[in-house]
């Protein structure tokens, strides 16, 4: 089983040049038979732009999400801060062989059942 997240495209960049090498998350998929993730890159963009791996996943204090992810974050500390502002326990999902697709698709290109783009992710059978 995959999961669709939807990244703000300027993250999206960060993370096909290599730079950003976690996706940080308030809440996470509670399944456990997730191995793979699918990005969506949200408007302007809007189209599903490659997926990756699941390396790890880090649930921890963000402070010490921070520490341990922040030369591969690719985000600033004070957006991490706000992000995360309040909230007792941080997620960060460690990005493994992001792969690109040739095209980006559509989501009823690659999902057909989807009607709109989750505000933080859906389950999907979609894709390659």
């Amino acid at each position: 089983m995959k999961v669709l997240l939807s990244i703000k495209p300027e993250f999206v960049k960060e993370i096909v040049l290599g730079k950003k090498k976690f996706e940080y998350r308030k809440s996470i998929f509670k399944r456990d038979d997730i191995s793979s993730i699918v990005v969506y890159a949200t408007k302007p963009y809007g189209k599903v732009v490659g997926e990756f791996e699941i390396e790890n996943i880090l649930i921890d204090k963000p402070e010490n999400i921070w520490k341990k992810t922040k030369d591969y974050s690719g985000i600033t500390k004070s957006y991490f801060n706000d992000y995360f502002q309040g909230r007792p326990t941080g997620f960060a999902i460690q990005i493994k062989d992001f792969k690109e697709y040739d095209i980006p698709l559509d989501l009823f290109e690659f999902d057909n059942t989807l009607k709109a783009a989750p505000q933080s992710f859906c389950y999907t059978s979609g894709g390659f």
